[in-house]
């Protein structure tokens, strides 16, 4: 092979690898545990420290839902149509540089958009928010087309906690993924949004708040007990 060929195949299979990041997921135990949680549980817990693949492993499964790209070693939840989701942080700019840049790419750099965990080639189009630069409002996102799964179009919307929870009304969804700790009326609200589907919700954060009433939902009476002791 001519070094010219081979240095475009390198570059062919790189930009591959990088707008298709889901495909080389591979979850660690604990974030697989979680995902295959989904299966038997409607609302789940990744509480963890920082930069140990919390939200990754939010991005990654919403990436999934959204597509109905599941791999094979999947053992959580599926759904077989196109879905409506949110994912959501503290403010605008939190949603932004976390969710939305895990599952779109870089905010700032609209040409990258489709190097996160959403493949490049299911991003159908996005549309802008108003809360801050370079922040989405929601992205179409191509459902199926493969096999046995039926093609058609989800719909990911981002959200905020800060806008409060009347902005959290109204919707019917499949699944709400809070990035960070919400408080428990937008939690509840939700929640809420997912009960006419039998959808899910995700909560992924480091703990900061101590023993709040979202993290006592998720907790049983012996952990609550043994934490105190601690």
């Amino acid at each position: 092979m001519a070094k010219k060929e081979y240095l475009s195949l390198l570059k062919e299979l790189d930009r591959r690898r990088r707008t298709n990041q889901l495909a080389a997921y591979q979850p660690y135990p604990r974030q697989a545990a979680f995902h295959a949680a989904g299966a038997t549980h409607r609302e789940r817990l990744f509480m963890a420290g920082n930069q140990l693949g919390k939200t990754r492993a939010g991005g990654a499964e919403w990436a999934m839902h959204l597509t109905g790209r599941y791999p094979k070693w999947w053992q959580g939840k599926v759904f077989d149509t196109p879905v409506r989701l949110w994912a959501a942080g503290v403010t605008g700019e939190g949603t932004r540089d976390n969710p939305q840049r895990i599952l779109v790419g870089p905010p700032q750099q609209p040409a990258e958009w489709g190097t996160g965990m959403i493949p490049a080639d299911a991003i159908v189009h996005t549309i802008m928010g108003r809360n801050a630069p370079g922040a989405l409002d929601s992205v179409v996102v191509r459902h199926g087309g493969g096999g046995d799964v039926q093609a058609g179009e989800s719909v990911l919307s981002f959200k905020s906690f800060e806008k409060g929870r009347e902005k959290w009304q109204g919707e019917t969804l499949h699944g709400v993924w809070f990035d960070e700790e919400p408080p428990l009326d937008i939690y509840s609200e939700g929640l809420t949004r997912t009960n006419a589907t039998g959808g899910i919700t995700m909560v992924t954060f480091t703990p900061l708040l101590g023993m709040s009433d979202v993290v006592l939902l998720f907790l049983t009476a012996e952990e609550v007990e043994r934490m105190g002791k601690g």
